[in-house]
């Protein structure tokens, strides 16, 4: 008589695993050593730079001594300075002219170059050519456009009859204007080639629907090309907002902050406590400051476009 064998069951704990006396399986390391080199630099150049200025803002420290710790004493100071509260007004209202003239002159600018298909790459290069060049090149333009006596600007506004004698950068109403031009001439090519690329990735089926529908083109572009083009908005604004807040190299050439003290922005206001003055304790607390500004502004700003896009699903 056969003796037939039976399999027992293997013994399990009571999460369902085996139990004890089976192999685990090991961890791999290897994709850590891939990512230790990065590591080891985003700690060495972003993490520790920032800890050691974030001390350093607790210190009276100077350019050459390393200071005594005085606590939160620079940032009291620093929201008691009224030059920090000028700086700061000056910043908001550059980032407040500006972006919007960018985002909208961008936009303006891709619609056409879009529309336009003889000499398409000529246009793009155009446009987006002033944003290579270095912001003392531009600076160095612009200073003289605006020349009192010889400039471009006022020998446009004599030409057409106005009146030439406008203190472009002498003039404290008018200066920021003319830095704000300046920097939408320099910059609008970045926000012209982000938009001009969300152009080109729309499906022409939906115009071609449109069209036959009865849409004209302004009803096309209200209906179809402004809304497709949201989120490329909501990055170009977010992007522009960021570098508007940013601001110095072409308001540090082309006014130093003058007339008095109408243009001068934070950072240069940093630059000149921190180098001028030798108080680089002081000048880290106005920088973290500004930092914490710039963060909460900026998660406003994700905020508003992440609930703007679960509402439109």
């Amino acid at each position: 008589m056969a003796v037939r064998s039976v399999a027992r069951p293997s013994r399990r704990d009571s999460s369902g695993s085996p139990a004890h006396g089976t192999p685990r399986r090991r961890r791999d390391w290897t994709g850590l050593l891939f990512v230790l080199p990065f590591l080891a630099f985003f700690v060495a150049f972003l993490v520790w730079p920032l800890l050691a200025g974030l001390g350093t803002a607790t210190t009276s420290a100077g350019l050459s001594n390393p200071g005594e710790f005085v606590g939160l004493d620079n940032f009291v100071d620093a929201l008691r300075d009224p030059d920090v509260w000028t700086s700061l007004g000056n910043t908001l209202w550059f980032t407040l002219l500006s972006t919007p003239l960018l985002v909208l002159v961008g936009l303006v600018l891709a619609l056409l170059v879009h529309q336009l298909t003889p000499g398409r790459w000529f246009w793009r290069l155009s446009f987006f050519a002033p944003f290579l060049l270095p912001s003392s090149v531009v600076a160095l333009i612009f200073v003289w456009i605006f020349q009192p006596d010889f400039g471009m600007a006022d020998g446009m506004l004599a030409a057409i009859g106005l009146n030439p004698n406008i203190g472009w950068l002498s003039d404290p109403s008018m200066a920021m204007f003319s830095i704000v031009l300046t920097t939408t001439w320099w910059t609008v090519g970045f926000n012209f080639l982000l938009y001009l690329a969300a152009l080109q990735s729309i499906p022409q089926e939906f115009y071609e629907a449109a069209a036959i529908d009865g849409a004209d083109g302004w009803r096309r572009l209200w209906s179809i090309t402004l809304p497709l083009l949201g989120r490329t908005t909501g990055l170009v604004v977010v992007l522009q907002l960021l570098a508007s807040l940013k601001v110095f190299d072409q308001i540090y050439l082309m006014t130093s902050g003058g007339p008095g003290d109408a243009t001068i922005p934070v950072i240069q206001y940093v630059y000149e406590i921190g180098f001028t003055n030798f108080r680089i304790g002081y000048a880290s607390a106005i920088s973290y400051l500004f930092f914490a500004l710039v963060l909460v502004i900026a998660l406003v700003q994700l905020r508003l476009f992440g609930n703007r896009k679960e509402s439109g699903r």
